[in-house]
């Protein structure tokens, strides 16, 4: 039984490994992937996007350009951890395939209204902002999602961009308020999860055996945004944080969490975008998500490197 997937996407390197795993597991049904303005501008992630799905072989893959600022704030971005082009490390070829001319926000409610109710589920990698622009436009789609499992936000890590908020969510908390507002069943992958999917020497190097053009470019990701991660929390290696959406979706019992409230922190200049998770349950607010905390990190990377040597 393959799963429809849409996914949604800021590329970034680890964004760049879950569309790779995504497009090596036979079951993920990829109908297209949404570009939104994040840890590059638009311009430079729906070109990514298109790098990607041609080093995967995968050049019929549809892809959409979205949004190319939040909701209600101003683009920031993170050139410093991604590099100029938001995909530093390998040198990948300009792309041949085409950007679809659809916007992304519009083959979102497209696809959810065409497709049996219930059985797309979402695969937000980035902002919610395109997300969050398809249910304020079409708020019938809601019913007709069957799940949305994103990587964004922390409760026990706190913030990686400010001291309270995680990136995606800080950059447009608007956008993710209203996702968390949705009634969707949503799964959240935060960094308190993803800050234990750790590359070390050997498990880079076990992507870089797979002898492929792909094996040798996530190896070359990883060298590339290893050295910030690494420096700022002194760890042995860096998070992959996207791929885990990918991995939780073929393999959920790698992963462990609980089901709470999470609210968004949209008004406060101190916390701005902060993940306020319930994880203790000790409010009445009516649990909305799972809050994923923990994984089989060696699991992880045996699914993650067995897929990528299929492309």
């Amino acid at each position: 039984m393959t799963r429809k997937i849409i996914i949604d996407t800021d590329p970034g390197q680890d964004d760049a490994v879950a569309i790779l795993l995504a497009l090596a597991s036979p079951e993920l049904d990829v109908l297209g992937i949404t570009a939104v303005a994040g840890n590059v501008p638009l311009p430079l992630t729906e070109l990514n996007t298109r790098k990607i799905c041609e080093l995967a072989g995968r050049p019929d893959m549809l892809v959409f350009a979205g949004c190319a600022a939040p909701l209600k704030r101003k683009l920031v971005t993170a050139e410093y951890v991604h590099g100029r082009t938001g995909l530093d490390g390998p040198d990948l070829p300009e792309p041949t395939m085409p950007l679809q001319d659809k916007h992304a926000v519009d083959f979102i409610i497209d696809t959810l209204r065409a497709e049996p109710a219930g059985s797309v589920t979402l695969c937000p990698l980035g902002p919610l902002t395109n997300i969050a622009t398809a249910l304020n436009r079409a708020p019938d789609i809601a019913e007709r999602v069957c799940q949305i499992v994103l990587m964004g936000g922390a409760y026990f890590e706190v913030g990686n961009v400010t001291p309270a908020a995680e990136f995606n969510i800080y950059v447009d908390p608007e956008a993710a308020d209203i996702v968390m507002k949705s009634g969707i069943p949503i799964v959240i992958m935060p960094l308190d999860v993803t800050h234990k999917a750790l590359t070390t020497g050997p498990r880079v190097e076990a992507f870089r055996a797979i002898g492929s053009a792909v094996g040798t470019a996530v190896a070359e990701f990883t060298d590339f945004f290893e050295r910030f991660d690494m420096a700022k929390y002194g760890s042995e290696g860096a998070p992959l944080h996207d791929p885990c959406v990918i991995a939780y979706l073929l393999a959920p019992e790698l992963f462990t969490g609980r089901t709470i409230n999470v609210e968004i922190e949209t008004a406060s200049e101190l916390t701005l975008g902060m993940t306020v998770a319930d994880w203790w349950g000790v409010t009445d607010r009516a649990a909305n998500a799972l809050f994923i905390g923990d994984l089989d990190a060696d699991g992880f990377y045996k699914l993650l490197t067995q897929r990528l040597a299929r492309l």
